[in-house]
């Protein structure tokens, strides 16, 4: 009998399968996950995954010849945004009117550090003809488990949830926090006494 769950591919004790709900949304999110993400057990993109029906996630570093995402890029039906607060990006506002004009969009999530995000947008060349979009830079990130280089640092499935909120604001994407916040406290219960309030609230 298999110790992870087949879903989540947590381990069954911190299988976090309980708490997912699936949820409907006009826009796609694509998922660049980098291959150091894959096992960690604090990861929050399977968390989109889950939830998320029309999501799609690649696993790489290099995503230049991804054969399945370059045909989700030559989609000529699919206006295609890479989520990412780089030179020349653009409001999540711009995207909300394309949607709103019921115009297909694919949101494409880096998923990692933000030392390996910006290495894999460097190396993936086939993004860098697709127009950035970033989101408001006061909101507040709750991954209190992973350090972070600032207090508006925001996990995968954080970012997932905003941009999707600020694009469909009609639609509660409130699940997929709600499922973040039950893995972090189950995280939490697991840690010996003292650990977090040392490591984490320092």
């Amino acid at each position: 009998m298999s110790r992870y769950c087949s879903q989540c591919g947590k381990s069954l004790k911190a299988c976090i399968c309980q708490w997912i709900q699936s949820l409907t949304s006009n826009v796609e999110l694509v998922i660049l996950q980098h291959h150091s993400e894959t096992d960690r057990p604090m990861g929050t993109a399977r968390i989109l995954k889950l939830s998320l029906a029309n999501s799609y996630c690649f696993v790489g570093e290099d995503f230049s010849n991804n054969e399945q995402l370059n045909q989700l890029l030559n989609d000529g039906q699919h206006q295609h945004f890479v989520l990412y607060p780089g030179e020349g990006s653009i409001t999540h506002n711009e995207v909300a009117e394309q949607v709103a004009n019921q115009q297909k969009v694919r949101v494409i999530l880096l998923d990692g550090t933000w030392k390996k995000a910006y290495k894999m947008w460097q190396l993936s060349t086939n993004l860098h003809k697709l127009p950035l979009v970033r989101l408001p830079d006061d909101l507040q990130g709750n991954y209190r488990i992973r350090k972070a280089p600032s207090d508006n640092s925001l996990s995968t499935v954080e970012a997932g949830y905003h941009i999707l909120s600020l694009l469909e604001p009609e639609t509660d994407f409130m699940p997929l926090i709600d499922a973040f916040n039950q893995m972090i406290e189950f995280q939490i219960k697991q840690m010996p006494p003292g650990v977090f309030e040392k490591n984490y609230l320092s």
